[in-house]
């Protein structure tokens, strides 16, 4: 049976990442893939890399591949080990690939929002990935519509079948339509009007592209093999593939790739605001960002923790995975020992079917289960990366406390998260957010911890080494970098309205100007068409 099918789906209408389905955590933003290098097989490097790059999004995967002469896109619903498979990539041939992991911020989760998006052009064709989430989304899409897209002399409809209605999918049609330029050009004319977080990767027939928002709110590197380029979202899907890392690709930056090498243009003036979130939570612990590994930013971020809340316990412990590396350097600076206190289903992924009420009722257990012999009469400090809703928190303390932890103290590697985010990472609403409407002294009565404590942002700003200026905080503090639009210009079903979507989507089988088939549906795409 294909995944897509046996996927469900919370009463909003998004596939279930939690236990809980009233209980999401902050979701990732996406992952992208680029591989320019002929004589190796770049279907598998760009497999490879996803897979390196599977935390950041799990809802979907594609991969795009053109052998010179055509483009062929395969995507589907579910995780990159459910969508490809030998024979599938065996059949994706060529010299130039990009890939795509999404996790949705515009746009319902659904086969028509998978990514690459591809497009036909009057020259050839167009494949795009995205990372990130744009804020004048609703304005491109009147650009697409001012410029009479549908109506010029290539027919970009292809098929009558509904849309794509993501962001992505609206910058794919703006890059498509470039009579008399090239599509280097075009890009270096539509990037400038392009607002919010995006780190592209696209290709034409022959040339791999990638562009970094002016901000550089989402990473976006450069990796070098002995035939040919790399560009990824993280270093860690450099080292999978075997490419060395050259640089980061530079706020406002775009490169391009083919035959005739390496080339840069800086299409935007930068001003570099990377997301703090990165170094907290979204990133892997062994990619390198702004000159420095993730791990030791978490650790130090412990440290600083351990010196601002210190307690009076035995033991401390992190909620794996991604607390722990600051429960490692709580425990250095704190002196007392660090153990492993919970036990991780690592099966348990982010597109787990939603449980029934009875299995529900077991709570955090199916991810988590507490070493009774370690904590049992234990002090205990808790070290997570940060509380959204508060709910899985008052289970883990909760549950804590019924093997036998004498006391609970918690400790987070984040500041409060009181401000949506609309650049990438999925939030839950303000009006959700614990921290938004509790002081945290009221936190912690709610959770029933001990005591709590949230590193200050300075001290998190101080463990990254990046200037303040230089970061987005939003999340935390509320000051977004980038100006936003009316509220009435923003949200995940902006392009989903009554009367269809801005841009339509290129449907399975499609077919290019030369005849050539564009897109391949993955096994789950009918399903996925049938379930919007």
């Amino acid at each position: 049976m294909p995944f897509s099918s046996s996927a469900r789906k919370g009463g909003d209408g998004r596939l279930t990442h939690a236990l809980d389905p009233e209980d999401l955590g902050p979701q990732d933003a996406c992952g992208v893939f680029g591989v320019w290098a002929p004589g190796e097989d770049v279907a598998k490097l760009t497999y490879y890399g996803l897979y390196a790059l599977q935390h950041r999004g799990q809802e979907s995967a594609g991969i795009a591949v053109s052998n010179g002469r055509q483009i062929l896109v395969y995507k589907d619903m579910g995780l990159v080990s459910q969508v490809f498979d030998e024979a599938t990539l065996e059949a994706l041939k060529g010299h130039v690939a990009i890939g795509h992991s999404r996790y949705s911020t515009t746009g319902a989760s659904t086969w028509l929002n998978a990514q690459p998006t591809f497009h036909p052009t009057a020259e050839g064709s167009i494949a795009l990935a995205h990372n990130g989430n744009l804020i004048n989304t609703a304005e491109l899409a009147r650009m697409v519509e001012d410029r009479s897209l549908l109506d010029g002399e290539l027919d970009l409809r292809i098929d009558a079948g509904p849309g794509a209605t993501n962001d992505t999918s609206v910058v794919t049609a703006l890059l498509a339509h470039h009579p008399g330029q090239s599509v280097e050009e075009r890009a270096a004319e539509v990037l400038p009007q392009v607002r919010g977080a995006y780190s592209f990767v696209w290709m034409t027939e022959d040339t791999l592209y990638a562009a970094r928002d002016p901000q550089g709110i989402r990473p976006l590197v450069l990796g070098r093999l002995d035939r040919g380029w790399v560009i990824a979202s993280e270093t860690a899907a450099l080292d999978i593939v075997g490419a060395s890392f050259v640089r980061e690709v530079e706020p406002g930056e775009m490169v391009a790739v083919d035959s005739d090498g390496l080339r840069s243009h800086q299409v935007s003036e930068p001003a570099p605001k990377h997301c703090l979130f990165e170094f907290v939570y979204l990133a892997r612990p062994d990619t390198r960002m702004t000159g420095k590994r993730v791990h030791s930013v978490r650790v130090e971020i412990g440290r600083r923790l351990a010196q601002a809340f210190p307690a009076e316990a035995d033991l401390v412990i992190p909620v794996p995975e991604s607390g722990t590396p600051a429960a490692i350097g709580y425990a250095e600076a704190s002196g007392i020992p660090y153990g492993m206190g919970l036990v991780k289903n690592s099966y348990v992924g982010r597109t787990f079917i939603q449980p029934s009420q009875t299995i529900r009722q077991l709570g955090i257990r199916l991810k988590l289960n507490p070493l009774r012999d370690v904590i049992e009469g234990k002090r205990l400090v808790v070290v997570d990366d940060s509380i959204v809703r508060g709910n899985t928190q008052r289970a883990l303390v909760r549950m804590l406390r019924e093997a036998g932890a004498r006391e609970v103290h918690v400790r987070i590697s984040s500041p409060p998260v009181k401000w949506p985010c609309f650049y990438g990472i999925d939030f839950a609403t303000r009006a959700e957010l614990i921290a938004n409407g509790l002081t945290i002294e009221q936190i912690r009565t709610s959770i029933d911890a001990d005591s709590l404590g949230f590193i200050e942002l300075d001290d998190l700003v101080d463990a990254t080494t990046v200037p303040k200026d230089d970061l987005c905080r939003a999340c935390f503090d509320g000051v977004y970098p980038i100006p936003l639009p009316d509220a009435s210009e923003l949200g995940k079903d902006l392009l989903e309205t009554p009367s269809g979507p801005a841009v339509p989507a290129v449907q399975p089988g499609a077919r290019t100007p030369d005849g050539l088939a564009a897109t391949t549906a993955g096994a789950g795409a009918p399903d996925s068409l049938r379930h919007p």
